[in-house]
């Protein structure tokens, strides 16, 4: 749940969302030492993501993805992210189950 839209009623009440973010890293210390130290610890990142949720207000679908890439592009092993981030039942006059945004970003 979010704050995230411009309409009034988007502006007033959080409204559910689903978020994908897909995580490029190189992995290859974690697979052979099955030791969590060596990777992205998801639950951790999943709390940073919910974090932003719960503090920020959003206008745009495209700020809110931005966001969520910054998060996950300031681990070190991050090189990389793919974010969704989709509006469940948006308010408007045709029947949508939801509307979205992908992007991707990777550090320079």
């Amino acid at each position: 749940m979010a704050f995230c839209g411009v309409l009034p009623e988007e502006v007033e009440r959080r409204q559910p969302f689903e978020i994908d973010v897909t995580v490029e890293c190189d992995l290859h210390a974690a697979g052979a030492s099955d030791d969590l130290a060596n990777t992205i610890d998801y639950g951790g990142l999943v709390a940073e993501i919910q974090q932003l949720a719960d503090d920020q207000r959003y206008g745009l679908l495209e700020r809110f993805a931005s966001d969520i890439a910054a998060v996950v592009l300031g681990h070190d092993l991050a090189t990389g992210t793919t974010v969704t981030v989709r509006k469940l039942r948006p308010p408007v006059p045709q029947d949508l189950a939801s509307s979205g945004v992908t992007i991707r970003r990777a550090k320079s």
